[in-house]
């Protein structure tokens, strides 16, 4: 998808040069424009969100151009995710009519989610295509989004380009297939971010090192496969406001269980369990581009999960990196194990804040659909900045509780714990408290994203990856940047 020009004007949104410009409506309020408002008092153009009517009107320039009439629903309720939805209809109906440029009248405060809501809806996944199928009648072919009005804030609108942008990238990392995104693959796009910004730096940790690092649970997952694992590190230095933040995320670039093999329906969605991994890495890139004054380490470890003679088997006891043992009686429980090592070495970095972002349980599907992801946390105080991310990016979650019961069930018999517990009792809980048992007593939120990270159904997010997280992590950032 080629990259769309975005901008803030502060002229009259009815001068735009733009083929096609767009007029907010809101339910009970008339519109200025008497011909417009014709098409409300004949029902043809609604207030209701999602809504669009299309008219067309003399240009300044001469000619003739479209105007979009697009629902927003009532001005008091309308927040930042109504915008988003609002815009994602524009955007395709924009596509469908071929516009080439596009300008908003957007309602104040509402630039950004605008700017989001576009991008998202207008993201498409065609690089493995030919280029007789990539030339079809669905090609978007829009060039510009201007956002036009006296209360249009050009950093916002800048910041909701890099957000969009940045869960866009997110979004190719996930549909790249998994014989082309290895963690080798997600190491080089690593690299590749660093080197486009001086404030961040990058390390990356091979099996060997992983193995020396005393990460004996990530290096046990990864003893399967013939492809290199990876620990990926990204090191932001934007500055000393607020606390040093942990990102972590899983990357299993493919997950086919290893041992305890998954059954074959849906095995291809797999690729998608690199998703956490994918959201941490562009969301520092969009930090970074930002410059947002927070310091960051973000830590993405990575692998495929296969069966081989050399696999781990179930039953088999490894040691991770913080000394605790753990007995491996489900190889599919692959994630867990990952991230144990990932956030002990996270600790051993000196985050102060930890966040976690993975698709590690299908139970959380069962709990809460594809709606909300779930939040676990260690500490009132951080997940409630968490969650206030997760409220204004609309990467919503819901909180599910962490306890000492639930931690007896994460004991094991023969070891210190176990990675899959009979009974599959309360399965996402457990998961997150065995994963509580490597952040010690930094405050930590993990966020399980199996049921948000590909087949999300929001207006503004379709085909199969989200990129969810993204948005989530940037916000946060931006919020822990001013002492929230």
């Amino acid at each position: 998808m080629p990259p769309i020009n975005v901008s803030a004007v502060s002229s009259a949104p009815a001068q735009t040069a733009a083929d096609t410009r767009v007029v907010p409506l809101f339910e009970g309020e008339p519109l200025a424009e008497a011909e417009l408002q014709a098409l409300v008092d004949l029902g043809e153009a609604r207030a209701g969100v999602g809504k669009v009517a299309v008219d067309h009107e003399d240009a300044p320039g001469g000619g003739r151009r479209r105007v979009l009439i697009a629902g927003l629903g009532k001005r008091h309720e309308v927040g930042a995710e109504a915008a988003r939805e609002a815009a994602a209809a524009v955007a395709a109906r924009a596509r469908d009519l071929r516009a080439v440029s596009l300008s908003w009248d957007a309602p104040e405060g509402l630039d950004a989610p605008i700017v989001e809501g576009t991008l998202l809806r207008l993201y498409r996944f065609d690089r493995f295509k030919s280029k007789d199928e990539e030339a079809d009648d669905d090609n978007d072919g829009l060039e510009s989004l201007e956002i036009a009005g006296a209360g249009v804030d050009a950093v916002r609108v800048e910041r909701g380009r890099v957000s969009a942008t940045a869960q866009n990238a997110a979004r190719d990392l996930q549909n790249t297939p998994a014989n082309v995104a290895t963690p080798s693959f997600l190491a080089a796009r690593a690299e590749q971010i660093a080197a486009e910004h001086a404030a961040l730096e990058v390390e990356v940790l091979d099996r060997e090192a992983i193995a020396t690092r005393g990460m004996g649970a990530f290096a046990a997952v990864a003893q399967g496969t013939y492809e290199e694992p990876r620990l990926i590190v990204l090191r932001y230095t934007g500055g000393s406001n607020g606390p040093h933040l942990g990102f972590v995320g899983k990357a299993v670039t493919f997950d086919t269980g290893g041992i305890s093999l998954k059954p074959g329906a849906k095995l291809a969605e797999m690729k998608f369990d690199m998703s956490g991994g994918a959201a941490v890495l562009e969301a520092v890139n969009a930090i970074a581009a930002l410059g947002l004054p927070v310091t960051i380490t973000a830590v993405v470890p990575s692998t495929e999960n296969m069966p081989s003679g050399r696999s781990v088997k179930p039953g088999d006891i490894v040691t991770a990196m913080n000394g605790k043992t753990i007995e491996v009686n489900n190889t599919d429980a692959e994630g867990r194990l990952i991230l144990a090592d990932a956030l002990c070495y996270a600790r051993e970095q000196g985050a102060e804040r930890i966040v976690d972002l993975a698709t590690l349980t299908g139970a959380i599907i069962v709990a809460l659909g594809s709606t909300h992801a779930g939040l676990f946390s260690n500490d009132d105080d951080w997940f409630a900045a968490v969650d206030a991310a997760a409220t204004s990016s609309g990467e919503i979650g819901w909180r599910l509780p962490l306890h000492k019961e639930y931690r007896k069930l994460v004991k094991g018999r023969y070891a210190d714990l176990d990675n899959a517990p009979e009974g599959r009792k309360a399965s996402s809980i457990t998961a997150a408290e065995f994963l509580h048992a490597f952040v010690g007593e930094v405050p930590w939120v993990h966020i399980d994203i199996a049921g948000t990270a590909w087949d999300l159904d929001r207006p503004y997010i379709s085909g199969k990856a989200a990129g969810f997280g993204t948005r989530l992590l940037i916000e946060l950032a931006g919020q822990s940047a001013v002492g929230v």
